[in-house]
C-alpha cells in the first residue's frame, strides 16, 4: 500500500467514511477549497461529509503526511547506512505513530559518544556475548579474560558489558512497545507537595498527596497537576504502582534476555535487566507518558475551548436595536457608549456613581437623558467589577417611572473587551476614541450581534477555555480559527454592513481581500449584486467561488443574493421557480408551494439531490439565521456578593464556560459558581455539553459557599443538590476540580476599560423625590 492510500484508508476509518469520500475531500482541500465551502457546496463530490468530519480530516491529513515524510526519511537513513533488512522495512512500513517510528529508528539514529560505545572500543562486547552464551560460567571469571590497559579491573569490565546490554535494551523497539503498553495500562500518576510550598500553592491543596491511574485521569485534572508541577508546588512521578508493579516492569525487560534459570549468567543478566529498568527505562517511560498525558490533556482542553467558543459565537443576537453599553468601573467611572441599530457610535460619556465622587444622581440623569435622546432599547452592562452595582443603578433610574416603556438591561460578558480596546484594529476603527471608551462600544455591539463583534478579538482572549494558556498555542490557534471560520460561514455575512474583521473569516477571503471589499464599498457605495464582487481589486474567480455563497445582499437587484444559494446554482433555483409558475420574490418563503415539489425532478449532471434539497430549504426560509432566539438571565435583587449567598437559594444565571468536569455559571456575584457534572441533571451525564452550552440561561440552586477560597457549589438537579455533598465525598478530593477565577484559566471579572478594584459605595436604592420627578418628566418628553 502506498503512502497516499495508507493515509486515505486511515482517515476514512477514523471519520466513518468511504475511502473515495476522503480522496475527493483531500483533492478539494489541496486545490485551496475551504472546509465551509466543501461542506456546504460540494456535498455530491464528498458524499455529504459535514464540517466536523472535514475538520478532523484536514487535521489528521497534516499529521499523517508528516508521519509519511518521517517514514521516508528514516527508511532512507537506514538504507544509506547499509543496515536495511526485509523485517526492518516491514516494521517501518507498518508503524502507525511517530512514537513507534522513532522507537524503530533509535538504534540507527546518529548519537553522541556513549558509555556503550567506549565499552565496545575497549573490546568488551565479546565479554557480553560470552556471558549470554555460557550461562553456567561465572561472569566475574569471564571478565578476567578481557582486562587491558583501558580496563584494569573485572568490575569495570562487567560494567562495560552492562552498558552495552543496557543500550541494546533501551533501543529494542519491541521491548519499548511492550513496556509502553504496560505503563499505559498500569502506571499511576503521583503528585507530592514540595516541602515549604503548602501556603504558596494552597489553590492546589487537593493535589498535595494525590495519586490515580494514568489511563483514567481526566484532562482537567491532568492539566491542574501539570500546572502545579510547573509552578513548583508539587513533584510528579509516573510509575507502576508499588514494588509489585516495578517487579513486573523488570520482568518484562528480563523476558527479552531469556533468563529462566538460576545459573550465574542468568542471575547477572536479570540484575542488568533490573538496573536498566530503574536507571534508564523507567525515566524514559515516565517522560514518554508525561508527554502523552500532556498531549491528550491539551487535545481535550482545545476541544472544550473550541466547543465553548462555538457556542459563544453562535449565541442569540439581540438584533439591530439602539443600545447603550456600560463598562463598569469604580474610581475612573462607568464608561458609557451609545450605538445605533447598525452599531455606529453616536455618543460616549463617563459616569461617576461610585467612590470617590459618588455622583449617583448625576449618573442617573445622564442615563435617562441618553435613553430619551437616542431611543435606547437595550442596555448592555459589562460583567466586570461593579457590574451588579451598575445594574442596580440602572434599575433604580427607571424604578419610579411606572407605565413607561423601559429599555431592557442585560449583563454581558466583557471577556476580551480590554484586549480589543487596546488593539490595532480598535485604534483604526476608533482613532479619536479613548481606549477606555472602546470597551463600552464593544460591550454594546456584542449584545446586538455577538459573532460580528467577537471575531475582532483573538479567540484565546475571550476566556471560555480550560487552562488555555498552558496548551500548545499554535495548535490552539489553528483549532479556534477553524471554529470562527465555521461559525461565520454558518450564519452568513451581510456584504454591505460587515466589517473587514468579519469578512476576513468568510470562506476564501484573506484579510487583504476583506480590506479591499470594504474600500471598494466605501468608494463605490453598497454592492447591488454578488457579481460586483468581481470588480474588487485582486478578487478573482477562485475567491468568488469560495466566498459568494456566504455573503448576503438583503435588498439587492438579485433576490437570490439574499440567500445561501450559490450563484453557480442560480439556474437550478430558477427552474424551481419556473415549475411553480410564480415570481421569485413571491415564491421565496412560501413553504406550502415549495413542499409540493419533488427535489428529484430538478437534479442535473452538475447538481445532485443534496444541492437541490438545500436550495428548496433555502427558498423556504431565505437567509435564515441558525442562531437561537434572544433571551436574558435575571439576577436576584440583593444577591451581589459571594457573602450574600446561602445554601438552598434558587437563582437564575448564565453559563459562561463548560469544562470536562461541569459548567461555570454567572449568578451575578463576580464569582462564577460551579455545577459539577454530577449535578447537571437527574441522570448520569458523561459530557456536560450534552446538557448545557456557553450562553445558556439556567436555574440553579446553591449547595455550598466557601468564601475564603471563593468557591460556589451549584446544582441543576430537581432535588436541589441534597446529595451533592455526599456524592463529592464519595468521589474523594481527587475529583474536586480547582475553581479558579482571575487566574490563567479564566480572566478576572473586568477588563473592558476603566478602573478596577475596591468595593464601590452602594448607590441608594431610592432616588430622591426631586430626581424621580425629573426622570419622569424626561421620559414623558421622549
Amino acid at each position: 500500500m502506498d503512502s497516499q492510500a495508507r493515509i486515505t484508508q486511515t482517515i476514512a476509518t477514523e471519520i466513518g467514511a468511504a475511502a473515495r469520500q476522503v480522496q475527493a475531500a483531500v483533492a478539494l482541500l489541496d486545490e485551496g477549497a475551504t472546509v465551509p465551502f466543501v461542506a456546504r457546496y460540494r456535498k455530491e463530490v464528498t458524499g455529504g461529509l459535514d464540517d466536523t468530519q472535514l475538520r478532523t480530516l484536514a487535521d489528521r491529513l497534516e499529521y499523517l503526511r508528516e508521519l509519511e515524510a518521517r517514514r521516508q526519511t528514516i527508511f532512507g537513513s537506514i538504507t544509506d547506512q547499509g543496515k536495511m533488512t526485509d523485517d526492518l522495512a516491514k516494521a517501518i512500513a507498518s508503524a502507525e505513530t511517530k512514537a513507534t517510528l522513532e522507537d524503530i529508528y533509535l538504534p540507527y539514529k546518529p548519537k553522541r559518544r556513549t558509555k556503550a560505545m567506549i565499552a565496545r572500543e575497549n573490546g568488551l562486547e565479546p565479554l557480553l556475548r560470552a556471558i549470554q552464551s555460557d550461562r553456567r560460567a561465572d561472569p566475574e571469571a569471564l571478565a578476567g579474560g578481557y582486562l587491558s590497559e583501558a580496563v584494569t579491573e573485572t568490575r569495570d569490565a562487567l560494567n562495560g558489558a552492562r552498558d552495552i546490554l543496557a543500550e541494546e535494551l533501551t533501543e529494542n523497539a519491541d521491548l519499548l512497545g511492550r513496556l509502553r503498553g504496560f505503563m499505559q495500562r498500569e502506571a499511576t500518576v503521583k503528585a507530592t507537595v514540595v516541602p515549604g510550598q503548602e501556603q504558596a500553592g494552597a489553590k492546589f491543596s487537593d493535589y498535595f498527596d494525590h495519586s490515580e491511574k494514568w489511563a483514567t485521569i481526566p484532562s482537567h485534572r491532568a492539566l491542574a497537576l501539570l500546572r502545579a508541577s510547573k509552578e513548583g508546588v508539587v513533584t510528579l512521578d509516573i510509575a507502576p504502582e508499588g514494588d509489585e508493579g516495578a517487579a513486573r516492569a523488570e520482568a518484562i525487560v528480563a523476558s527479552v534476555l531469556d533468563v529462566p534459570g538460576t545459573a550465574p549468567g542468568d542471575l547477572w543478566l536479570r540484575k542488568v535487566a533490573g538496573w536498566t529498568w530503574r536507571v534508564k527505562l523507567s525515566t524514559s517511560m515516565m517522560l514518554d507518558l508525561l508527554g502523552d498525558m500532556r498531549a491528550m490533556a491539551h487535545e481535550e482542553a482545545i476541544k472544550v475551548f473550541a466547543r465553548n467558543l462555538k457556542d459563544l459565537l453562535l449565541a442569540a443576537p439581540a438584533g439591530p436595536r439602539a443600545t447603550l453599553g456600560l463598562d463598569p468601573g469604580i474610581r475612573t467611572g462607568v464608561k458609557a457608549a451609545v450605538v445605533d441599530s447598525t452599531g455606529k457610535v453616536l455618543a460616549t460619556e463617563t459616569l461617576y456613581p461610585f467612590q470617590p465622587k459618588n455622583d449617583v444622581i448625576g449618573a442617573q440623569q445622564s442615563i435617562l437623558a441618553i435613553c430619551a435622546r437616542h431611543n435606547i432599547e437595550l442596555i448592555a452592562i459589562g460583567n466586570g467589577t461593579a457590574s451588579r452595582e451598575t445594574e442596580r443603578l440602572v434599575a433604580d433610574t427607571f424604578k419610579h417611572i411606572p407605565g413607561t416603556r423601559k429599555p431592557t438591561k442585560v449583563v454581558v460578558s466583557e471577556a476580551g473587551a480590554s484586549v480589543y480596546s487596546a488593539s490595532e484594529l480598535a485604534a483604526r476603527e476608533f482613532p479619536d476614541l479613548d481606549v477606555s471608551l472602546r470597551g463600552a462600544v464593544s460591550i454594546a455591539r456584542r449584545l446586538q450581534d455577538p459573532l460580528a463583534e467577537l471575531v475582532k478579538i483573538e479567540p484565546k482572549s475571550i476566556g471560555v477555555g480550560q487552562y488555555q494558556h498552558d496548551v500548545d498555542q499554535s495548535r490552539l490557534t489553528k483549532a479556534l480559527e477553524g471554529v470562527v471560520e465555521d461559525a461565520v460561514n454558518a450564519v452568513g455575512v451581510d456584504l454591505n454592513t460587515a466589517s473587514a474583521a468579519l469578512l476576513s473569516h468568510v470562506s476564501g477571503l484573506s484579510s487583504s481581500l476583506a480590506e479591499a471589499i470594504v474600500l471598494h464599498r466605501d468608494l463605490n457605495g453598497a454592492f447591488r449584486s454578488r457579481k460586483q464582487l468581481l470588480d474588487v481589486t485582486r478578487l478573482g474567480p477562485r475567491a468568488f467561488e469560495q466566498c459568494a455563497g456566504f455573503l448576503r445582499i438583503p435588498e439587492g437587484d438579485e433576490p437570490l443574493d439574499a440567500s445561501s444559494v450559490h450563484p453557480e446554482a442560480y439556474g437550478v433555483a430558477r427552474q424551481i421557480v419556473k415549475a411553480c409558475g410564480r415570481d421569485l420574490r413571491s415564491l421565496m418563503g412560501d413553504t406550502k408551494a415549495l413542499q409540493s415539489l419533488r427535489a428529484e425532478q430538478f437534479v442535473t449532471d452538475q447538481f445532485g439531490l443534496p444541492t437541490v434539497r438545500d436550495i428548496l430549504s433555502e427558498l423556504e426560509k431565505p437567509g435564515r439565521d441558525p442562531r437561537p432566539s434572544f433571551k436574558t438571565a435575571t439576577f436576584t435583587d440583593g444577591v451581589e456578593d459571594i457573602k450574600d449567598l446561602k445554601p438552598g437559594m434558587v437563582l437564575e444565571g448564565t453559563v459562561t464556560n463548560v469544562a470536562a468536569f461541569g459548567a461555570f455559571v454567572d449568578i451575578g456575584v463576580h464569582q462564577d459558581g460551579l455545577v459539577h457534572v454530577s449535578q447537571l441533571a437527574d441522570r448520569f451525564v458523561k459530557d456536560p455539553h450534552e446538557v448545557v452550552k456557553a450562553g445558556d440561561v439556567v436555574k440553579v440552586t446553591v449547595t455550598e459557599v466557601d468564601v475564603p477560597r471563593k468557591r460556589i457549589g451549584l446544582t441543576m438537579r430537581k432535588d436541589g443538590g441534597a446529595s451533592a455533598k455526599e456524592e463529592r465525598n464519595a468521589r474523594g478530593p481527587q475529583n474536586r476540580p480547582n475553581q479558579p477565577r482571575g487566574g490563567k484559566d479564566q480572566p478576572p471579572r473586568g477588563g473592558g476599560g476603566g478602573g478596577r478594584g475596591g468595593k464601590p459605595q452602594q448607590p441608594k436604592s431610592d432616588a430622591p423625590g426631586a430626581l424621580g420627578a425629573a426622570l419622569l418628566d424626561a421620559m414623558r418628553k421622549r
